[in-house]
């Protein structure tokens, strides 16, 4: 994978202020005539968000900023040649910040939703300046208040329209699940008799640089307790990749879900994507994939978001119109018990963690493959607390294969000590194979799950399969739904593929080679031209 410039210099900064925020001390005068008792703490913290950061005053060098907490204000300062950039909320090169003139980010007008008396007509709510519209034109993705307030407040826990919490009257498997904390287990089985299922993920472009990788994995002589090989599932990115090889791990039965056409490297296109952007990314990678991986059974049902930045409600009201069957991008905090996927019918059960804070707040037909973060701490009864990590690889801490092994061990202990949620190890496979002890680490993790009667490595696809039907483990030998593609063998449906050399005016100066057991296309499929077929004429 490419990292451009412009990401390490963002990755800096932003690794800049963790640093920092890690070494807050309470607030500094800003000069030495200024009176410390002039700051109104309560006034200059009202209505603010404890993680919003602004400044005391525009004088000085853009560096320093402050956020409220309970115990008062908090200062950081940025690194020498950084400044802070009041609009991203973090540290930038000083030459790439505009907004040191600016104490703070423009605060947006609230809607009023909550008072002693109503002061609007039933089925109305009031904007900010007071006037009043329709409860259901909030948070519709339109400004309807003169004020443009009724779109700000939408989170998960603000928009009036938002999904009811969970009622397990209504919420009833196969179809419906939920529980008011995610740590339910289905079925309410015993932990004991619960498979402990775990998913390997991988994320980008399948092709030269990581085939070897996913053949030494899944080598075809792992099996699981039930005799069926281990499975694991891609979440594939288009450009780069042969779909010759994504078609031999689909007749492995591997499961492939879409991980976008473009990747595009900006994170803001992602959280406020349109639902037109969702479908011409998703749905047209998904009918990349099938036509030239050749893969006709409707089977590719899942999506991940790049950076997993989650797209709101506009990205799941594509996926129920598209009948995508789950997301696995939302992510949960590090917590003491895991939490299990649960469908959107009703509101998720946990805070929305990162993802600019854009998760789906209203109803959705759709499963969340929820991701538990992982405890990255190298020695959990001594260290002290950290944040956990979503990807494997975003455990930054994790420097050796001793370390990444205890890792793995710690956090599979975590779930089969408790609820047995399913297990999710993501990578980038650029990061396995980085170090080949990661890669021995992991294989040798892999074959010690396997010596026990109850771990199962299986796809996304299966997890919900098991929790649509649960089943104890001493009947999970006859588990029908996973016996699909039990033992696979054979070659692969072509082994000289075709290398196509192919442009696209929407890439000017790129040629780019798709790999294919299928016929070349008149031009690289992209964006507005899935298929390859060419330009509609108007």
């Amino acid at each position: 994978m490419t990292v451009s410039m412009a990401q390490v210099i963002k990755l800096f900064g932003l690794l800049c202020l963790v640093v920092t925020i890690a070494a807050e001390v309470r607030v500094k005068r800003q000069d030495e005539d200024a009176d410390p008792d002039s700051i109104n703490v309560e006034e200059l913290c009202k209505d603010r968000p404890g993680d919003e950061y602004f400044r005391l005053s525009t004088d000085g060098d853009c560096r320093e900023v402050v956020r409220c907490t309970r115990s008062g204000l908090k200062q950081i300062t940025c690194p020498s040649g950084l400044a802070f950039d009041i609009e991203k909320q973090t540290c930038d090169w000083k030459a790439k910040v505009t907004t040191c003139d600016k104490k703070e980010k423009p605060r947006k007008v609230l809607p009023i939703l909550k008072t002693d008396e109503p002061i609007c007509p039933e089925g109305k709510l009031s904007c900010g300046n007071g006037e009043c519209i329709d409860k259901e034109l909030f948070c519709n993705g339109k400004p309807d208040c003169k004020d443009e307030s009724d779109e700000n407040a939408c989170t998960v826990e603000l928009d009036p329209n938002r999904a009811p919490d969970c009622d397990p009257t209504q919420c009833v498997l196969p179809d419906c699940f939920c529980s008011a904390d995610g740590t339910r287990i289905p079925g309410n089985i015993e932990p004991q008799q619960v498979p402990q299922m775990i998913t390997i993920t991988f994320n980008g472009a399948v092709n030269v640089d990581n085939i070897d990788l996913y053949e030494d994995i899944f080598n075809g002589q792992r099996q699981n307790p039930n005799g069926c090989q281990i499975r694991g599932t891609y979440f594939v990115s288009h450009k780069y990749t042969n779909y010759s090889a994504v078609q031999d791990l689909h007749r492995k039965g591997h499961e492939i879900s879409v991980f976008s056409l473009t990747h595009k490297d900006d994170p803001n296109y992602w959280t406020q994507g349109t639902y037109d952007d969702w479908l011409a990314e998703m749905a047209g990678a998904r009918l990349i994939v099938e036509r030239f991986a050749n893969i006709t059974d409707g089977s590719i049902i899942g999506v991940r978001a790049p950076y997993l930045r989650v797209g709101g409600n506009k990205q799941f009201e594509m996926m129920a119109d598209q009948f995508f069957v789950y997301d696995a991008s939302i992510t949960a905090s590090l917590g003491r018990v895991p939490i299990w996927p649960y469908t959107l019918y009703f509101r998720m059960p946990h805070k929305c963690n990162g993802n600019a804070h854009n998760c789906p707040s209203r109803s959705h037909p759709v499963w969340e493959m929820v991701m538990n973060e992982l405890d990255r701490r190298d020695d959990p009864t001594f260290d002290e607390s950290l944040p956990g990590c979503h990807m494997v690889d975003s455990c930054s801490n994790i420097q050796s294969g001793e370390q990444f092994g205890r890792l793995l061990r710690h956090n599979f202990n975590r779930h089969y000590n408790s609820n047995r949620a399913p297990l999710g190890l993501h990578f980038h496979a650029s990061w396995l194979k980085s170090k080949k002890e990661y890669r021995e680490e992991l294989i040798k993790f892999i074959e010690e799950m396997l010596g026990r009667n109850d771990v199962f490595f299986v796809t996304m696809l299966q997890v919900i399969q098991w929790m649509q039907n649960p089943t104890e483990l001493n009947a999970l030998r006859d588990f029908q739904e996973w016996k699909e593609k039990c033992d696979v063998k054979g070659q692969p449906y072509c082994s000289l593929p075709n290398a196509c050399p192919l442009t696209t005016r929407e890439l000017p100066g790129e040629t780019l080679r798709l790999f294919t057991c299928m016929e070349c296309p008149n031009n690289y499929p992209w964006i507005l031209d899935p298929t390859g077929d060419g330009f509609s004429k108007k």
